[in-house]
């Protein structure tokens, strides 16, 4: 058999193959497992904007949506048209929203893929605008959550392969979801847009599960496998944490949260046992182990607490969990297991956080909206180890990425990219 016989059958397959994670750490939202973690990076201690910037480049329109990485490239969505904080006169027939792809060596750009929003659309959306969804890409695709204007996947090239609607209404608040990528499937919190759980066929987009009842929930599912071997999808809504079946759509458990109000930060896991922040007052968070079956609120909670957070995601990292309080500028630990404080301690004239925190290289990440970055190191005794001001009149909503040796951080106006020098 010819050598080029065996390549002509060999290349296919290869390229068919998804890369692995560690390939491609952060595809999607809060990278592998939507943990919010890389142990393998290296990312800059320190930076401003006169110090460690490899490259920064204006974005053509804002969002509140984090960058992810696959290979050399980029990708982040922004939106246009309308609503564009600073400007005027504009009106929802020209809203567009963009998946847009840059080298990651240099910034440059490769290409923006632009789509028509589906209107009517809310005349305004508060703090977040009309990209707040973070992609999530696998080998042959990239997939974008763009609230009634549906799902939609596009080639790397930039493409558009299929859209397919989820829902229709609106919110005040925007949609803040992002895909999730299983087996074959893409899965969507639609609560927004239609109180649903979707489940789409990565290659076609075609509907092949969906779970209703989903309300009041602005967090991405996050997949885990519990203790028996069994996969979980897990979510939180309005009172309740809920497991599904990633396969079927099929509920697994529920636990209650005793939280009346919306729930916005994501789910993390560690060994089995999940932590989750949310709602504005009264209890706060709570941990639940995972592989139970029905309602487990008696038997698999095991502690809540008043202490928490309703914008900003925490890390749970070998025992103890690490967060922020969005409005307080207060950086919590606690012990996973048990919910005790460990510390609580007031960051300086932190300001508001909502990104989601980031653990990188044992050191945690905490991003404010004005663009100021407080590292701490992860462990239980709280030491601050520098704070670095990207400040530059720009919102920043976005949490920060890794990418090995470097640092994306997203504003609503600039992407920048952080390198030791």
């Amino acid at each position: 058999m010819s050598i080029r016989f065996c390549l002509a059958l060999l290349l296919p397959a290869l390229f068919s193959m998804p890369l692995t994670a560690g390939e491609n750490p952060w595809a999607s939202f809060r990278g592998p497992a939507g943990q919010g973690v890389d142990p393998s990076a290296k990312p800059p201690l320190q930076w401003s904007q006169t110090n460690n910037i490899a490259w920064k480049i204006a974005i053509p329109g804002p969002g509140a949506s984090s960058p992810i990485v696959w290979g050399d490239r980029v990708y982040l969505t922004c939106y246009s048209g309308f609503f564009v904080p600073g400007k005027s006169g504009s009106s929802q027939e020209n809203l567009k929203r963009h998946l847009l792809a840059y080298n990651l060596k240099d910034g440059s750009t490769l290409w923006d893929a632009a789509v028509t929003a589906k209107l009517p659309e809310e005349d305004k959306i508060r703090d977040h605008g009309f990209a707040a969804s973070t992609p999530a890409a696998d080998f042959d695709r990239v997939y974008t959550f763009q609230g009634k204007t549906g799902v939609i996947a596009f080639s790397h090239t930039g493409k558009q392969l299929w859209q397919t609607p989820v829902g229709s209404r609106t919110h005040g608040w925007g949609s803040a979801t992002s895909p999730v990528l299983h087996k074959e499937l893409v899965i969507i919190n639609a609560s927004v847009e239609s109180e649903s759980l979707v489940a789409l066929d990565r290659s076609t987009g075609k509907e092949k599960w969906r779970v209703q009842g989903i309300q009041e929930s602005w967090n991405t599912p996050i997949l885990v496998t519990a203790k028996t071997g069994r996969k979980e999808l897990i979510v939180a809504v309005q009172g309740k944490v809920l497991a599904f079946d990633p396969d079927t759509g099929k509920e697994l458990w529920s636990c209650k949260t005793d939280i009346t109000w919306y729930m916005v930060p994501g789910i993390v896991e560690e060994d089995g046992l999940i932590c989750c922040l949310g709602g504005r007052s009264g209890v706060a968070a709570l941990a639940i182990r995972t592989g139970g079956s029905g309602d487990v609120t008696s038997t698999h909670r095991l502690w809540t607490s008043n202490k928490g957070s309703n914008v900003a995601s925490p890390v749970l990292h070998k025992g103890h969990l690490y967060w922020t309080h969005e409005q307080q500028g207060i950086a919590y630990c606690a012990k996973a297991d048990t919910g005790v404080i460990v510390y609580e301690e007031r960051l300086p004239r932190a300001g508001q956080f909502y990104a989601s925190a980031l653990l990188a290289d044992g050191r945690l990440h905490y991003l404010t909206r004005e663009g100021k970055t407080f590292v701490i190191a992860a462990q239980p005794n709280f030491r601050q180890l520098a704070v670095n001001d990207l400040s530059d009149r720009s919102i920043f909503n976005a949490s920060p990425v890794p990418a090995k040796d470097k640092l994306l951080i997203r504003s609503d106006k600039f992407l920048y990219c952080l390198q030791a020098k």
